[in-house]
């Protein structure tokens, strides 16, 4: 039997006991999954990153003869349960998970915003390596709540609708979040990303 179909295809062959069908699920999302789990931790909580990867497909094992889609993909679900857990090990650490009051609070990044980027064609592998690493700590500043937005649509490329869907929040509010993190980042990094199109 071919493992190569779409995820809710795998899954539902793995629930009907076809082993090899959830070797091709993991091998097709153990890389994403790990490095939003790795991201959204952040630096402070880096430790954890094993065990909430561990504890996702867990959760996926031991749901998966009563899975359903409700209206969500495999994935999105995927992002779902191990979103549920960074929040845990967050709350666990004593560190605040802002909700959506602190959304619109004043934030300043640390240290001063670049100001003289290169042309985009650049060569300078250097330079970029270095924006790469920046972007990264610009990341950890912002909240929870909205660096999971970003990571969900920009890094892992799901639409507006599937990240409200994995953050279990409405689509307004998924909005919302993504916008001030976009807001926050340029403000730290002293660049323009591409702005959020509406048709995502």
């Amino acid at each position: 039997m071919h493992d190569d179909g779409p995820d809710e295809t795998l899954m539902a062959r793995w629930a009907g006991g076809h082993e090899a069908a959830f070797a091709a699920l993991y091998g097709r999302h153990e890389a994403g999954l790990y490095r939003f789990v790795r991201r959204l931790l952040g630096s402070a909580l880096a430790a954890h990153a094993d065990e909430v990867f561990q504890d996702t497909w867990m959760a996926v094992v031991r749901t998966r003869g009563r899975w359903s889609p409700d209206g969500a993909q495999f994935r999105t679900w995927l992002f779902t349960l191990a979103h549920r857990r960074v929040i845990d090990v967050w709350r666990r650490s004593g560190r605040e998970v802002s909700g959506e009051a602190a959304d619109g609070a004043p934030w300043e990044p640390d240290g001063a915003a670049w100001s003289a980027w290169p042309a985009p064609h650049t060569e300078d592998i250097a330079f970029w390596r270095r924006a790469g690493l920046r972007l990264l700590d610009c990341l950890e500043q912002l909240p929870v709540a909205q660096r999971s937005a970003f990571l969900l649509h920009h890094d892992d490329q799901l639409p507006l609708a599937e990240v409200a869907h994995a953050l279990e929040v409405g689509v307004e509010t998924a909005k919302t979040r993504l916008r001030y993190a976009m807001s926050k980042l340029r403000t730290c990094m002293g660049a323009h990303l591409a702005p959020l199109t509406e048709t995502r």
